[in-house]
C-alpha cells in the first residue's frame, strides 16, 4: 500500500487512530502472529467511522479485516500486505444496562470481562464465559458465535444476541438493535452476521440478554474412569433443585498430566490420578450451601458414576487452582510450540468412542502421536492438540483433520465448534461441510459482498 493511501485514510477519518505497517510491526499482534500483516490499521471512534472504511477499500480494491481482541484461534483475523484492519477498540463502551428487562447495549470493542463486571453491579451476568474474558471482545464473540463454559445451559452467542448493528460492505448500516426476546417480523437477519467472522459486515453494537447471577458458587475436581461416568454426574446435578450447575469441564489424563507439570503442582496437591477429570461449578444462595450441595451430590452418585476420587474446593484459592488446570492451556504451546490444535463438537453419547477412535487413527499417521484432549463436557465440545511442534506439513495436517473430522457431520456433530473457520479451517470446511450449505454460503457472500471486500479469503471464497 503506497504511503499516499495511508495519508488518504488519515484525511478520510481524521478522528481515527491510524497505524502504518511500521507501527504495526512494533505492536503485539495477539494470539496469531499473522494478525498484523496488513499495511495499515484504522481504529474508528464510532459507527460512522467504521462505515467510512468499506467504500474507501472497495474503490481501491483493498481487503478490509475487522479485529477485536485478537484472541481468535482459526486465523479469522489474519491479514496480509495491502489489506486494512478495522480495529474496533475505539468502540468499547457499555452504553446501557437495563436491570428490569435484563438487557445490555454494548459496543463491539467492549471486552467480555468489562461487561461481566458492569452487569454484576446489577446482579446480572451475560450468561457466557470463556478463558479469554479479559481480552475477547463482544463483537468478535458475536462474529465467531463463541460458546465457552456455560453454553450447555445458556447457549452460544447466537442465543444471547437480541439484536445488533452492523456496517455492510457498501457502507450502509444495518440497524436492528431489537431488545426484546419475542419478535416474529420476517427474516431474522441478525443471524446472517452471527458466526460470519466479519465476511458479510462489521458488527458495531449489540443488544444482549443478561441472566441473574447465582448468589455464590463452589468448585469440585472429580476423578472418573471415562466421559460416560462424568456425564452421569452432570445429569445428576442438572436434575437437582435449589442449585445451578454452572460448569462441567472434562480433562483427559494426558492433558491433565501436562498441566500438572507445567503449573508445578506437587503430587497429591489435587486428585489427578484418574483417566478423566471433571471440573464442576455449582451455584447456590451461599458458598456454604454450594459446597454442601456438591459434597452431598457427589456422595449420592459416587458408586453409580464409579468416581475414583473427588475434592470440593475449601477456599477460593483452591478453586482457582482447579480452574487453572482447565484454563491455562498455553502450557501446551510451551511444551509444543505451534502444536496443531482443533475444536470439534461430538454428540454426547459418543465421546468415549470418539476419543478412542482418534487416538488409534492418529497413530496410523505417526506412532508417536498422543493427543491432549479436554473441553466442555455437557455440550460435547472437545479441544484437541497434537503432541508435536508445528507447523506440520500441509498433507500431514490434512490427514490429521480427516481422522478427527471423519463421520462428525453424519453423526450430528461439527468439525468447528466455537473457534470458527477463519483461514485455517477453510480447506476442512470445503471437505467436510455439507456441499449445499457451502453453495448457499457462497451465494450469500456474493450477494452481500460482491466486491469481496470484507475479510477476503476467510470461511468461504468470495471470488
Amino acid at each position: 500500500m503506497p504511503a499516499s493511501l495511508v495519508a488518504e485514510l488519515r484525511a478520510t477519518l481524521p478522528n481515527a487512530t491510524i497505524w502504518d505497517a511500521a507501527e504495526l510491526a512494533s505492536r503485539d499482534p495477539g494470539f496469531d502472529a499473522r494478525n498484523f500483516g496488513a499495511s495499515a490499521l484504522v481504529r474508528p471512534a464510532d459507527t460512522a467511522g467504521v462505515a467510512a472504511l468499506p467504500k474507501f477499500c472497495a474503490e481501491r480494491g483493498i481487503g478490509l479485516v475487522a479485529q477485536g481482541g485478537r484472541t481468535g484461534l482459526a486465523g479469522g483475523a489474519a491479514t496480509s500486505e495491502g489489506q486494512v484492519i478495522c480495529d474496533l477498540g475505539g468502540l468499547n463502551q457499555i452504553e446501557e444496562i437495563d436491570p428490569f428487562a435484563r438487557v445490555a447495549i454494548v459496543q463491539a470493542g467492549a471486552t467480555l470481562g468489562a461487561l461481566q463486571e458492569a452487569a454484576a453491579q446489577h446482579g446480572l451476568d451475560p450468561g457466557i464465559d470463556l478463558a479469554a474474558r479479559g481480552s475477547a471482545t463482544i463483537g468478535g464473540m458475536v462474529s465467531t458465535n463463541a460458546g465457552g463454559i456455560m453454553a450447555f445451559r445458556n447457549g452460544t452467542m447466537r442465543h444471547r444476541v437480541l439484536g445488533l448493528e452492523a456496517v455492510l460492505p457498501d457502507g450502509r448500516v444495518f440497524s436492528d438493535l431489537t431488545r426484546v426476546l419475542k419478535t416474529s417480523a420476517g427474516y431474522d437477519l441478525k443471524h446472517v452476521f452471527i458466526g460470519a467472522e466479519g465476511t458479510l459486515g462489521i458488527v458495531t453494537r449489540v443488544a444482549l440478554r443478561l441472566d441473574p447471577v447465582a448468589g455464590a458458587s463452589a468448585t469440585a475436581l472429580v476423578g472418573v474412569p471415562d466421559a460416560a461416568s462424568a456425564q452421569r454426574i452432570v445429569r445428576h446435578f442438572l436434575s437437582q433443585t435449589g442449585t445451578r450447575l454452572t460448569a462441567a469441564e472434562i480433562l483427559w489424563r494426558r492433558f491433565a498430566a501436562l498441566m500438572q507439570r507445567g503449573l508445578g503442582y506437587a503430587p497429591g496437591q489435587l486428585p489427578l490420578d484418574a483417566p478423566c477429570l471433571l471440573v464442576l461449578g455449582l451455584g447456590a444462595d451461599s458458598v456454604e450451601a454450594a459446597r454442601a450441595a456438591l459434597e452431598d451430590g457427589l456422595a449420592a452418585i459416587w458408586e453409580e458414576a464409579g468416581i475414583v476420587d473427588a475434592l470440593v474446593a475449601a477456599s477460593e484459592a483452591q478453586a482457582a487452582a482447579m480452574w487453572r488446570l482447565r484454563e491455562e492451556t498455553e502450557q501446551i504451546e510451551r511444551a509444543h510450540p505451534l502444536a496443531p490444535s482443533f475444536d470439534v463438537s461430538v454428540p454426547g453419547g459418543a465421546l468415549d468412542a470418539y476419543v478412542a477412535r482418534i487416538e488409534a487413527g492418529l497413530k496410523t499417521i505417526d506412532a508417536a502421536y498422543a493427543p491432549y484432549v479436554y473441553g466442555h463436557l455437557a455440550d460435547g465440545n472437545l479441544h484437541i492438540s497434537i503432541n508435536c511442534d508445528g507447523p506440520v506439513p500441509h498433507e500431514r495436517h490434512a490427514a490429521i483433520e480427516d481422522v478427527l473430522y471423519s463421520g462428525l457431520r453424519e453423526a450430528g456433530g461439527s468439525f468447528s465448534a466455537e473457534h470458527g473457520v477463519g483461514i485455517d479451517k477453510r480447506e476442512a470446511y470445503e471437505r467436510h461441510a455439507d456441499p449445499v450449505k457451502q453453495e448457499l454460503a457462497r451465494a450469500i457472500k456474493a450477494m452481500i459482498d460482491p466486491g469481496n471486500v470484507m475479510n477476503p479469503g476467510k470461511v468461504v471464497s468470495g471470488e
